[in-house]
């Protein structure tokens, strides 16, 4: 397979957003954003960490400066392929939120294609929860979150509905879907 651009990664994670998060309601707030067009996605061409620290502070800032975008999903093909790192890297993520002085304004959460909970094994099929076809750092606004939170019944009840929808679907149904989600976007070609 040749190497995807940027605008067939955004397609990918876009049609997994649709095809995973959204149809199986893992989030049942992402659906009205999409719709909305309120959801930036933003492939970097980072290749370490630094540079992908600076990926985010841009992306920060721009959410911070466009009140018009919810959430950003930062795509970053090209550097913490490796979940171990990658776990270690959200703590620099966190420290960049506190040096911005933007704890409490956004939030960032993980998503890896081989993201894996503690205290599960890597083919848990409720690891799905958290996998995606690239590495996605996703930008949250924490007041955005807290009015959901608020108006939303039975909130913690989330995960433990995303575990049981995985666990309904098992590990390779899930994983036939991303394969088919990546291969389908790639077929198509903007005109």
């Amino acid at each position: 397979m040749s190497k995807q651009t940027n605008e067939e990664q955004i397609r990918v994670v876009r049609q997994w957003v649709e095809d995973v998060v959204v149809e199986l309601n893992l989030c049942p707030f992402a659906k009205r954003e999409l719709i909305a067009d309120r959801v930036r996605f933003v492939v970097t061409d980072a290749t370490s960490e630094d540079e992908l620290l600076e990926t985010l502070a841009f992306e920060l800032e721009f959410l911070g400066s466009t009140p018009s975008i919810e959430t950003t999903l930062v795509i970053h093909p090209h550097v913490l392929g490796d979940f171990s790192l990658y776990n270690q890297f959200l703590d620099n993520a966190d420290r960049l939120l506190v040096a911005l002085k933007l704890e409490g304004v956004f939030q960032v959460a993980s998503f890896h294609p081989d993201y894996q909970f503690a205290d599960t094994k890597a083919d848990d099929a409720e690891n799905y929860t958290n996998r995606s076809p690239y590495p996605v750092l996703h930008l949250l606004r924490e007041e955005s979150l807290e009015r959901v939170i608020a108006s939303t019944p039975d909130i913690d009840q989330i995960p433990k509905r995303n575990i049981e929808t995985m666990n309904r679907l098992g590990t390779e149904s899930l994983r036939s879907m991303l394969r088919r989600i990546d291969s389908s976007c790639c077929l198509r070609r903007t005109p």
